[in-house]
């Protein structure tokens, strides 16, 4: 399939390389001129711009930011038109950025309008999980459009579930990270008091891992650099999923909880704490650095 892929950041750059090396013809697009360069070293056909990436393009997946970033570039204004606009009908579009519901309901109805199935398919599992195609993909949108799209998300992900209509997929996903923010903290600060009392973090965790505290952050994604081979923690807390962005979704998680009245007093703390730990400088950091925010200065 003729496929222009839109955002190649940490996330999108092993999504894009994945269908390429699947068969498909992917033409990428992003901002970052090293992005391109780097991906059309290791085989993708580059674009000048998004506009020409998505020429004579089947399925368009984009990978963005935030929800301002995707409808600028999907729905745009009147004085200047997204790529809706220009899409013939029939295209399947993928937006796999984490962005609000509500944001992805009106990128479906525009979609809806031209004739072009849209589905909205953020992801978890991180970039180890993009690069080696085992995503767990959420998926908001028709059983048509999912259909459509099953082939690629397959080429990118080892789960595939199907949430509900338009908006659904970023639902489930500000509900998955709300969890993951909340998890990241409670096992840094259990892991910070065992480390103040002395004990080893490595034999902590496998402790608590094979223990009721036992958690995806401690099975695959440790704070605690050194203890785990191959974690952004052990990297200097770079190339994983940045502080910001976690802040981004837990603040989509609060902005939702006060729209539908739920409760959320974790997800509210959790966010107050990733908050702080940007403004000390840490926003660009992975977000499992959170741990230097309850360890004693040293």
């Amino acid at each position: 399939m003729n496929i222009a892929f839109i955002g190649l950041g940490n996330m999108g750059s092993g999504m894009a390389l994945n269908l390429h090396k699947a068969g498909h013809q992917v033409t990428g697009y992003d901002l970052s001129e090293a992005a391109r360069r780097s991906h059309a070293e290791q085989g993708l056909r580059i674009a000048a711009s998004a506009l020409q990436a998505v020429e004579g393009a089947q399925a368009v997946i984009t990978m963005l930011p935030a929800s301002q970033h995707v409808e600028s570039l999907l729905i745009g204004t009147p004085q200047a038109p997204g790529l809706l606009a220009g899409l013939p009908a029939g295209t399947l579009v993928i937006d796999s950025s984490t962005i609000a519901a509500e944001t992805a309901r009106k990128v479906a109805h525009a979609a809806q309008d031209k004739g072009i199935d849209f589905i909205d398919a953020p992801v978890s599992g991180g970039t180890a999980g993009a690069a080696a195609g085992t995503l767990t993909f959420m998926v908001g949108g028709s059983d048509g459009a999912l259909a459509r799209a099953r082939p690629l998300l397959e080429c990118m992900g080892k789960n595939i579930f199907h949430a509900g209509g338009a908006g659904a997929g970023q639902t489930a996903k500000i509900c998955n990270n709300m969890l993951l923010g909340v998890l990241m903290i409670g096992t840094s600060e259990a892991l910070s008091l065992g480390m103040a009392n002395g004990l080893d973090p490595q034999v902590l965790s496998e402790i608590m891992r094979r223990s009721s505290g036992g958690n995806w952050a401690l099975e695959v994604y440790n704070p605690v650099p050194g203890v785990q081979e191959g974690s952004a923690a052990t990297r200097g807390y770079t190339g994983g999923f940045g502080t910001d962005l976690m802040l981004k979704d837990l603040g989509l998680a609060l902005e939702n909880a006060i729209a539908t009245r739920a409760t959320t007093p974790l997800g509210a703390l959790a966010r107050s704490l990733f908050a702080a730990h940007s403004l000390s400088g840490h926003g660009s950091e992975d977000f499992s650095s959170i741990i230097k925010l309850l360890q004693p200065p040293a």
